[in-house]
């Protein structure tokens, strides 16, 4: 019996999310995360609802919602993620719903994004305008689908703009600007691969590419270093699920903003792909991993609702009898492979093949 529970303000997105999770829990619910509060340092300590009626234990939790509630969000994962599966790390609910933030942990990890430049007072905003070249975009730290990010083409427009701006209270990120067209990249990356892409073209007066902006979405397919730039993005912010923006420059790709409440309808039309079903299964086989690795009574009743014999043992060398993932001539390993084995994509392999096996080797690195 797995329960699961959808968070989240009840969008069209989150009901073709739900309606997919059914086909893989016994049960799922959904709730609206403005009925919650959160009781701390008291005898109910946990999560409820405002009617005073406790949540239930879930397996799989998964929450989502806008900026307004990154806080709350948080809390509730940081309490639920005990128990239960969450795709994510609690910290990147507010991480992504800070510009500042997600910058400074995109620039950490090293993945290509625009210049940005950060100001904490009017008078060093307008000192930084001046090495500049014009136009430049000006952001706000919150915000999402396209929203608090402005398009200056002069330095009046942008002095203006950061006036106006003052009365917010909040620093100042200046970026450079990257002439694409009007256009951009939305990749949808869900654990390791990127499973649907769409580039979006921004109204004929609108800089801003995204769907809800007037954008119009059509298929893309992306290439090897723009998946991989995807991938550690969504990585880098702690997101398992998450859509990831980026902008083809002359310089390649630059990522400008990750999503871990990605909309599901544009990037649904554009490409065809039932993005819903894709996070409903990912969520339901992480859930069951993570009940084998806490639950030792349940794991042959798990093993086998994965297809997967003789798993007795799995944290040694056993043999694990599965299917594999088949892309056109590429083999994708089950996700309880890397869970198993612990490999990283920085690690150096060795492979032997045949036609009859495989066997992957992971190398020692060199002090």
């Amino acid at each position: 019996m797995l329960r699961a529970a959808l968070i989240s303000l009840g969008s069209k997105s989150s009901k073709w999310t739900s309606e997919a999770m059914r086909k893989y829990f016994n049960e799922v619910d959904e709730i609206d995360i403005r009925t919650i509060e959160v009781r701390i340092g008291v005898k109910e300590e946990g999560v409820i609802f405002s009617n005073e009626t406790p949540l239930k234990k879930y397996d799989c939790v998964y929450a989502k919602g806008s900026y307004k509630y990154a806080q709350l969000l948080q809390t509730i994962s940081i309490i639920l993620s005990k128990d239960a599966y969450m795709p994510y790390n609690p910290s990147a609910l507010t991480l992504v719903h800070d510009k500042l933030l997600s910058q400074i942990t995109f620039e950490k990890e090293g993945i290509p994004m625009p210049k940005t430049y950060v100001a904490a007072t009017l008078l060093s905003a307008k000192k930084t305008l001046d090495s500049m070249t014009f136009p430049v975009i000006i952001k706000i730290p919150v915000g999402t689908q396209g929203k608090g990010v402005m398009y200056a083409e002069s330095y009046a427009a942008a002095s203006s703009m950061l006036d106006t701006l003052e009365q917010l209270k909040q620093p100042f990120l200046l970026q450079e600007y990257i002439d694409t067209g009007n256009t951009d990249l939305r990749l949808l990356v869900i654990g390791d691969k990127v499973v649907a892409s769409m580039k979006r073209k921004g109204k004929l007066d609108e800089k801003r590419a995204n769907i809800h902006a007037g954008g119009i979405g059509e298929s893309f397919t992306p290439d090897e270093n723009t998946k991989n730039i995807a991938i550690r993005s969504a990585k880098a912010v702690g997101a398992e699920i998450a859509g990831i923006d980026i902008l083809e420059s002359v310089k390649g790709p630059k990522v400008i903003e990750a999503n871990i409440s990605p909309g599901l309808q544009g990037i649904t039309k554009a490409t065809g792909i039932d993005v819903a079903d894709k996070i409903a299964k990912y969520l339901y086989e992480k859930t069951l991993i993570k009940k084998s690795l806490t639950d030792n009574n349940d794991k042959t009743k798990v093993f086998n609702e994965l297809h997967i014999k003789n798993a007795a043992d799995t944290e040694h060398h056993s043999e694990i009898i599965t299917k594999l993932d088949f892309r056109g001539e590429r083999i994708l390993l089950p996700n309880l492979i890397t869970k198993i084995t612990g490999f990283k994509e920085e690690d150096e392999f060795a492979v032997e093949a045949s036609k009859e096996s495989i066997k992957i080797r992971k190398l020692k690195k060199l002090n």
